[in-house]
């Protein structure tokens, strides 16, 4: 494991991107499935990110997903599977993100709360952040997302996949996330992992017939053993939740006294 790590260590030096669909993941078709929890997040200028309930009117994504200067509304889909677009009114970025430089590369931290026009009804399955735990090494964790199937298929956006990973652990850069990989591929060939279209999904971890909120994809690279230059198939880096839960329930309780004013904190 040890060397695995040294390995991430080197693929800093690799083409890395936001991870803007989940590579090699299933579809879900299940009503009573994660689209009850994760939504897509859109803006103005067609960029696509995804995003985590965890009230009826806010969701948790990565904050570089929120930095155009643009208008953003989020999708989630009903028991049908049935697109519902709802207006951002309010946002929080956490105060030590750094905007104008790529996720990988600031030294802040890549979270941000969006608050909704309207909550979403009870059909919708919010994620309670204050149930996070750690991850350690070799914990397998589950992310979902609503990006591509491969770079350079990129109309296969907007569909919820996901996929289970594990974890190699902390890393440490300009920032301190956590990853995880495929497997059985261990990002040294192209395998399982976040993609185009990704930041800002949930990493999560199975509990029962249920899952709980760990973390927020914020950026991908591609795997060690490749030809082509890529931002998918091999790295997964995540910002873990239980590290800023006092930051998330603040500005959470923050956006939910506003009264529809567009704030940032």
């Amino acid at each position: 494991m040890r060397a695995l790590l040294f390995l991430v260590l080197a693929a800093t030096a690799l083409f890395t991107g936001s991870a803007q669909a989940v590579l090699l993941g299933a579809t879900s078709r299940d009503p009573n499935g994660l689209r009850r929890s994760v939504v897509s997040i859109e803006n103005s200028l067609g960029e696509l990110c995804s995003g985590a309930l965890i009230a009826a009117d806010l969701v948790l994504t990565a904050a570089h997903c929120v930095t155009d200067p643009a208008a953003y509304r989020v999708v989630a889909v009903n028991r049908a599977f049935k697109p519902q677009r709802i207006r951002i009114v309010a946002l929080a970025v956490h105060p030590t993100f750094v905007t104008g430089t790529t996720p990988r590369t600031q030294p802040g931290v890549d979270l941000a709360i969006l608050r909704l026009e309207r909550p979403l009804g009870p059909e919708f399955l919010p994620l309670d952040p204050s149930l996070a735990g750690t991850i350690d090494i070799g914990d397998e964790v589950t992310i979902a997302g609503f990006g591509v199937l491969s770079e350079k298929r990129r109309q296969t956006a907007r569909t919820l996949r996901q996929t289970n990973l594990v974890s190699l652990g902390p890393l440490e850069v300009a920032n301190r996330v956590l990853i995880v990989v495929d497997r059985e591929r261990l990002a040294e060939t192209s395998g399982a992992g976040a993609c185009r279209g990704d930041s800002g999904g949930p990493i999560l971890a199975s509990s029962g017939d249920s899952y709980l909120l760990y973390g927020i994809t914020s950026w991908s690279s591609g795997a060690f053993r490749t030809r082509e230059r890529s931002a998918c198939g091999g790295l997964t880096a995540v910002t873990p939740i239980v590290e800023h839960l006092n930051w998330i329930r603040g500005a959470a309780r923050n956006l939910t006294a506003l009264e529809g004013a567009w704030a940032r904190r």
